[in-house]
């Protein structure tokens, strides 16, 4: 079961939904291991943010680039020209979390709410070359299986928009496969343990009042990590109990 939280983006609705949510955009980030299978940096900070904010505070706030500026921009133009495409009709949607709130995305589009389309804006020359040419799209995959896995969608539209080049729109389709949503499915589930131990750990270090939603299966620890109390981390250094 879902909820669709109707607050404009960017507004402090929007933001306050957000909170604590693991996201669609971050999916990637939530399954990031470094070269011998071990849970990376980028991962274990992602879960401490996360962490933080169950526990009522904010994450260190993350800043619009110009590239970001431009995609958001571009976004409606992409869509116009999908919809030209394909004869499609698309609908907007607004950020939707699980009933727990502990999962969230916000669909670029929605189409005929069964599918979904997600646009990417080819700022750089790199990114372009790399997805349009090279066929990499590595970048936006989980994000787009994130959406098929919570939602139960039937495929989505990785629409790849080029605005300045004479046609600017590739379209790849994702289309559902079980096995592989299961294994993002698994990977999610150990990341929000994760994120309980470490929000535990930062309830008991602060003697903050309550306990996370979910119980971790494993016994918490008792002591808390050096990574919570100086904010930073090695990788690696997570309760083993958690992957």
């Amino acid at each position: 079961m879902t909820i669709e939280h109707p607050f404009p983006q960017g507004s402090d609705d929007w933001l306050e939904a957000r909170r604590g949510v693991i996201t669609a955009s971050r999916a990637k980030d939530a399954r990031d291991r470094d070269s011998k299978g071990k849970p990376s940096a980028k991962m274990l900070n992602y879960a401490m943010d996360v962490a933080r904010e169950r526990c009522g505070g904010k994450a260190a706030p993350v800043y619009q680039n110009a590239a970001m500026r431009m995609g958001s921009e571009e976004e409606q133009f992409a869509a116009i020209e999908y919809m030209a495409r394909t004869g499609r009709a698309l609908s907007e949607s607004y950020f939707i979390t699980t009933d727990d709130r502990r999962f969230g995305l916000s669909l670029d589009r929605w189409v005929d709410r069964e599918a979904a389309i997600e646009v990417k804006t080819m700022v750089s020359s790199a990114t372009l070359f790399k997805a349009m040419v090279q066929g990499d799209i590595s970048e936006y995959r989980d994000q787009c299986l994130f959406a098929l896995w919570m939602l139960r969608l039937q495929w989505v539209d990785l629409c790849l928009w080029a605005p300045d080049l004479p046609n600017p729109l590739l379209v790849v389709r994702i289309n559902r496969d079980e096995n592989e949503i299961q294994r993002l499915e698994d990977d999610m589930v150990a990341f929000d343990r994760l994120v309980s131990q470490y929000e535990a750990d930062l309830r008991k270090a602060l003697n903050l009042p309550g306990a996370p939603a979910t119980t971790p299966p494993w016994e918490p620890t008792t002591t808390t990590p050096a990574a919570v109390q100086a904010n930073t981390i090695a990788a690696g250094a997570v309760p083993a109990a958690a992957f």
